[in-house]
C-alpha cells in the first residue's frame, strides 16, 4: 500500500494527471463491500493533506461501517462527457483502488475540523488507472504499487 506521496514518487507524471482530473471534479464515487460481500457505491469528496489522500463520512453512514469492517475500496473519478465528434479531446477518467483506513486520533480530527461523530479515512493506494482516447485507440496508464506504470492500448 502506498500513500499519495509515495504514489507521486513512484509515478510522478500519472500522479499529476490523476490529481488534475480529480481537482477538476469535486464529486467521486467510492465502491465499498457490504457485509455479504456485494458492492455498494456512494458519493464522496476527497482532499490532500500532508502527502496523504483523505475522505470523510457523515456519522453513521453505511459506507463508514463497510470500511471499518473491510477497508478495501475503489474510487472512480469521471470527467466531462466526451465530444463524440472528437473522442481524443476527452480528458479521460481516473480509477483508484486500495484501502481506506479510519483515523480516530483526536489531534488529526481537530486539524480537519471534523464534526463530532464524523468519520475520517486515510486512503492507501494499490492501483491507479487513467483511461483516455488517443487517435483510434483506448489508452490506459496503469500503476500498481511497486510495479511502476504500464501503458495498455486497445483498438
Amino acid at each position: 500500500m502506498a500513500s499519495w506521496q509515495e504514489f507521486e514518487r513512484q509515478a510522478p507524471e500519472l500522479a499529476g494527471v490523476a490529481r488534475r482530473l480529480m481537482e477538476g471534479c469535486r464529486h467521486r464515487v467510492m465502491a465499498t463491500l457490504r457485509k455479504d460481500g456485494s458492492p455498494r457505491v456512494s458519493g464522496i469528496e476527497t482532499s490532500w493533506r500532508d502527502g496523504q489522500l483523505w475522505t470523510g463520512s457523515m456519522p453513521g453512514a453505511v459506507k463508514a461501517f463497510d470500511l471499518r469492517r473491510d477497508p478495501r475500496m475503489a474510487i472512480h473519478v469521471a470527467s466531462a462527457e466526451p465530444d463524440m465528434e472528437d473522442p481524443p479531446a476527452w480528458e479521460g477518467d481516473v480509477k483508484l483502488a486500495g484501502r481506506a483506513l479510519e483515523v480516530t486520533d483526536p489531534a488529526v480530527l481537530a486539524a480537519f475540523e471534523s464534526d463530532s461523530g464524523s468519520h475520517l479515512f486515510r486512503i492507501e493506494l494499490t492501483e491507479v488507472v487513467w483511461t483516455r482516447v488517443e487517435g483510434d485507440e483506448l489508452v490506459m496508464d496503469a500503476w500498481h504499487d511497486g510495479d511502476g506504470v504500464r501503458r495498455i492500448r486497445r483498438k
